[in-house]
């Protein structure tokens, strides 16, 4: 299907291709679709976290890769029915639309003016391309946690999320917060040993109680980065890790049965990603064999990556706007 769009000028112009984006902390993910969503081309290109590195470098870099498209296909601008982004930062509805406004104008300062524009959060993109647009759940399990779910009818529902003073259970952060505790307690003689202190020691060069105060809360220790020692601890048999692990597994549980209910589908499919549960480790394999206990939820691969989960939501806003007689 092709969409014929009028100029001021007279002009028809033909409006066949979406463009999805994957925004992270490191690097945007780009790719051009046909109006089937058939990748045609993928690029990359700069960070997109705007609350950092501010709305005009990521507006630049988006652009940029727009352009690189548009070149690669030798299409203009105006050929690009959609464009969306999914990208850090922009869970927020204000802080999403801020991001849209400042892009707009700087593509009309650059001599480029877009048919359709949208910003969403990474998580909504990364949903959508798993489950390829329909209903599914996405755990997300990395430095923080929190689930997302699509249901039949197309509402996007949530539980988790709230952040490391009050949720983040299950997560990176949890993992090694708990950890550490066990560790800070060993130095004080209140809790039992454990390998945690010993990979502690050996690995981040912390022997005692001082230096562990030091580093947490002086020199803000990057409490996610103990998980992956925390898992080691407790695939080798430490009971303290066990522990830990098994308590927060329990935690994913509850969120894995929460979104189910709030769902109401009759089965789920769940899809995992984080760093503290995407790839394969004993962690990840602990909640797997728990989810199996779970009647009719079944943990699947993504069917596509978020930025062509961007291209498919860029695409649904497109048909969204499409005049009626069309």
């Amino acid at each position: 299907m092709i969409i014929l769009l009028i100029e001021s000028n007279g002009t028809i112009v033909e409006t066949k291709y979406f463009i999805g984006l994957d925004g992270g902390g490191t690097k945007t993910k780009c790719v051009i679709t046909d109006f089937n969503l058939n990748p045609l081309y993928e690029c990359q290109g700069g960070p997109s976290n705007f609350l950092i590195i501010g709305t005009e470098k990521v507006s630049d870099t988006i652009l940029s890769l727009i352009i690189k498209c548009c070149e690669k296909l030798k299409i203009s601008s105006n050929e690009i029915a959609s464009v969306l982004i999914g990208t850090t930062g922009a869970g927020r509805l204000n802080d999403a639309e801020k991001l849209k406004n400042d892009f707009i104008h700087h593509s009309k300062t650059k001599g480029h003016i877009f048919n359709s524009f949208h910003v969403d959060s990474d998580a909504r993109i990364a949903l959508e391309g798993a489950f390829s647009g329909g209903t599914g759940a996405l755990l997300i399990a990395g430095t923080g946690s929190i689930i997302f779910g699509k249901d039949n009818d197309g509402n996007i529902h949530r539980a988790g999320g709230f952040g490391k003073l009050l949720g983040d259970e299950g997560s990176g952060n949890t993992l090694g917060k708990r950890g550490l505790s066990a560790v800070a307690k060993e130095f004080d003689g209140r809790g039992s040993k454990t390998l945690l202190t010993v990979f502690l020691m050996n690995d981040f060069k912390i022997k005692d109680a001082s230096e562990l105060i030091t580093e947490v809360y002086r020199n803000n220790f990057d409490l996610a980065s103990f998980a992956p020692f925390v898992i080691e601890a407790a695939k080798l048999g430490d009971k303290i890790a066990l522990q830990i692990l098994n308590e927060e597994t329990d935690e994913l549980i509850l969120h894995i049965k929460s979104i189910y209910n709030q769902l109401k589908e009759e089965s789920l499919k769940l899809c995992f990603v984080g760093g503290t549960i995407a790839n394969e480790n004993f962690y990840s394999n602990m909640l797997k064999d728990k989810i199996k206990s779970l009647k009719n939820i079944e943990v699947v691969s993504a069917e596509h990556s978020p930025e062509i989960g961007a291209a498919i939501m860029a695409k649904s806003k497109f048909n969204s706007a499409k005049p009626s007689n069309l």
